[in-house]
């Protein structure tokens, strides 16, 4: 035995020294990923943070006459206004540039529900005027935050919460329920139509004194170039339409030969393939069908990186954690079976600890609590994902197209929706006339 350490034993010091001298030959290639993500996320954070934002409060008119579709055309237009792609190495690696994110929030204080957008501040005039364009009667006015009007450290000992980031249960190329689904498109009578936000509106009036609740859609303009969801839309597209079937792999004549040598089985000869009258598209069923036809549907239309986050909070003496329930049933309204669902996305974008049977795992279980209440909060107030800074290995975002998020935030009439205690205006206010006489 001593003698076979002897024979290894210069070898082993030969390498030893190889590895002194040269140990840092591949750190540069080791620490390459890690060091660009946060070069990356160093730049885009001061891009970011040198482009300030404002925050719109829209206050709808009594009557809104416009279908939801109205909305999907303000959002194509926002996302051409903020969409602004690195286009070269100096503007990505120095400058950070990216496209802006918009925050669509609607949010219930005491029970009354606001609509709000938190803008790009150089993009205002734009942005006006896409939302002029399809609601001419709206009210859009410049506001304070209103998370800056509660305490800061909640959770604390007079305020709790409760909140949860949202997830798609499936790949995004496929699509949620929109608003082509309900009826509001096909009636003409605004009292006739079906509006998956009366849902919402109605239980933000049931929030009361001293309680709060908070949606927030944060969308940020994308192309396929920066998240390939075509290119991952198609292929799901391709395979359940069953148009690119594997083909064998076909050896070549010194690959059989070998084979014959090593093994004696002679090849059996090659079956002619027989060619298929229908074409694999017409073999699909219905269900099948519908579901190709709706993926292809959302490629065809602009996206947004998205992510979804509620909060409901209030002061201890009035906090009723079972009301968490009525921002769930609002999400509910848009999922089905065979496309996609928006679902609460679990561990750890909840605040619910998961307690282990193992009771040492258990320590420290307020603590972790308070912690994940503090980040859904933080999260929230910054307006970014989930698991910020998310890297393209690690997302937390995924894409609904401008169909999507017209149809999860828009701006319902009175009669489709007849949430109390909602605001609205009677006229729209304008400026008085030039030739108004004057004392």
């Amino acid at each position: 035995m001593l003698d076979s350490l002897k024979i290894f034993l210069p070898v082993l010091e030969r390498v030893w020294e190889i590895v002194k001298i040269w140990w840092w030959l591949p750190m540069p290639f080791i620490l390459w990923w890690p060091f660009s993500f946060l070069w990356l996320w160093w730049r885009a954070d001061k891009f970011s943070s040198e482009s300030p934002y404002l925050l719109l409060e829209i206050k709808i008119p009594k009557e809104v006459l416009k279908p939801i579709r109205a909305m999907e055309v303000v959002l194509d237009g926002l996302w051409q206004i903020a969409y602004d792609e690195a286009g070269t190495i100096y503007e990505k690696w120095v400058e950070g540039k990216s496209s802006l994110a918009y925050s669509f929030e609607i949010v219930s204080i005491e029970g009354e529900p606001h609509f709000y957008i938190q803008i790009p501040k150089a993009n205002i005039d734009a942005i006006e005027g896409s939302i002029y364009a399809q609601y001419p009667n709206a009210e859009i006015s410049i506001v304070d935050d209103y998370i800056k009007k509660i305490p800061q450290d909640i959770p604390n000992q007079e305020w709790d919460l409760w909140g949860a980031d949202y997830k798609l249960l499936k790949p995004s190329p496929y699509p949620i329920k929109t608003y082509l689904e309900f009826e509001s498109e096909r009636e003409a009578l605004e009292e006739k139509r079906i509006d998956p936000i009366a849902t919402l509106l109605e239980v933000m009036a049931k929030i009361e004194k001293g309680e709060q609740l908070w949606v927030q859609i944060v969308a940020t303009p994308v192309t396929n170039k920066e998240v390939p969801w075509v290119e991952e839309g198609e292929a799901i597209r391709d395979e359940l339409s069953k148009r690119n079937p594997k083909k064998a792999k076909q050896r070549s004549i010194l690959g059989e030969a070998t084979e014959v040598l090593l093994t004696g089985n002679i090849p059996e000869d090659k079956k002619e393939e027989v060619k298929e009258i229908l074409p694999p598209e017409m073999k699909l069923t219905m269900g099948e069908r519908d579901i190709v036809s709706a993926i292809e549907r959302k490629m065809a239309k602009r996206g947004f990186e998205t992510n979804i986050r509620f909060i409901y909070l209030g002061q201890k003496d009035v906090f009723f954690k079972p009301k968490l329930r009525l921002a769930l049933a609002y999400f509910s309204n848009f999922g089905t079976q065979n496309f996609n669902n928006l679902v609460p996305h679990g561990q750890p974008y909840i605040t619910k600890i998961q307690k282990s049977m193992i009771p040492l795992l258990n320590i420290g279980f307020k603590r972790r609590e308070y912690l994940r209440k503090r980040k859904i909060y933080r999260n929230y107030v910054n307006r970014v994902q989930p698991n910020y800074p998310a890297s393209p290995k690690y997302p937390s975002s995924f894409i609904l197209n401008t169909e999507e998020v017209a149809s999860i935030y828009h701006f319902p009439g009175r009669e489709s929706a007849s949430a109390p205690f909602m605001q609205r205006i009677e006229t729209k206010k304008g400026e008085a006339p030039m030739d108004l006489p004057m004392e």
